[in-house]
């Protein structure tokens, strides 16, 4: 095997003419870089250089092997400069898996933020594969970050959480409703109305069920819909109201009134979460900032 620390000496001493020049060059002594040529033939079971005055000359065995070494040394130099642009954050590739209602409200921002500041980092945006369990894919290490609701319990999981919102949840009445001509209202005054549901199982739902608990009723669902869009056009069909995320209500039915909630705010916390256990990567503490930033705006 070809020491290729070798091929560079000989590349140096090509390069200068003389063993004495590659020693000044490369720090070495002259007895060091000879002793380094005569491994060099050794391995490549040729001779390299033939002495020429008082100089050096190589060999056609040397010629070729100072061409490689050429190539690879424009190819370490090219790996230290793309090593040093990916632990800068400079360039990268990102997986992020994301839930429906956060992509135009904080993953669209975000990714913007990023290219603005770092234009060569990638990023693979998919939507959760397992709405049940969206950490899945960063724990098993198919992701590198995923948004999520709530799950303070995944804590200790190999994964590390990072609040970014706290998004409240709106009532969404039809056009007329006794309630309509209000600025907020409070949650128990819905405790008799049908429900339309816009969630699945879960801790979107969780919540909504928590704070109504909270209030001193459950609410009773006449339709699920089990989507934001499809719940206005229930509710402003007349079938009941409804509590919708503020990142939900991205567009407005037009026969239906949004009005904010109050004694309690029904709440639900996103979160980004990580692998614990992953080494540091600029470029995905830079998403985490750009998604930090992105919900501070919202």
């Amino acid at each position: 095997m070809i020491d290729v620390r070798r091929m560079q000496v000989l590349r140096a001493v090509v390069g200068n003419g003389s063993v004495t020049g590659a020693a000044a060059a490369l720090g070495y002594t002259p007895s060091a870089i000879s002793q380094q040529i005569a491994a060099l033939e050794k391995e490549a079971g040729a001779p390299l250089l033939e002495r020429v005055g008082r100089g050096v000359r190589p060999t056609a065995a040397g010629l070729l092997l100072t061409g490689y070494a050429d190539a690879i040394g424009r190819q370490l130099a090219e790996a230290e400069t793309a090593l040093a642009d990916l632990l800068a954050g400079r360039t990268g590739q990102l997986a992020v898996r994301y839930f429906a209602t956060a992509g135009a409200g904080l993953v669209a921002p975000a990714v913007a933020r990023l290219r603005e500041a770092h234009p060569g980092v990638r990023v693979d945006l998919r939507l959760t594969a397992d709405p049940q369990d969206p950490s899945a894919e960063v724990r098993e290490g198919r992701a590198d970050l995923a948004l999520l609701v709530g799950s303070a319990e995944l804590r200790g999981d190999g994964v590390r959480l990072t609040r970014l919102l706290d998004d409240p949840y709106l009532a969404v009445l039809p056009r007329g409703h006794r309630l309509a001509g209000r600025r907020s209202v409070r949650l128990a005054e819905l405790a008799e109305e049908p429900f339309v549901g816009s969630e699945w199982p879960g801790p979107c739902l969780d919540a909504q069920l928590d704070a109504c608990a909270a209030a001193g009723f459950r609410p009773g669902f006449a339709v699920q819909s089990e989507d934001y869009m499809t719940a206005q056009g229930f509710v402003a069909a007349g079938l009941g109201v409804s509590l919708v995320p503020r990142l939900g209500l991205g567009s407005r039915h037009p026969g239906v009134v949004v009005r904010e909630v109050r004694d309690p705010v029904p709440v639900r916390v996103i979160q980004a979460v990580t692998r614990a256990t992953a080494p540091a990567q600029p470029a995905l503490d830079a998403f985490v900032d750009a998604l930090k930033q992105a919900a501070r705006a919202s």
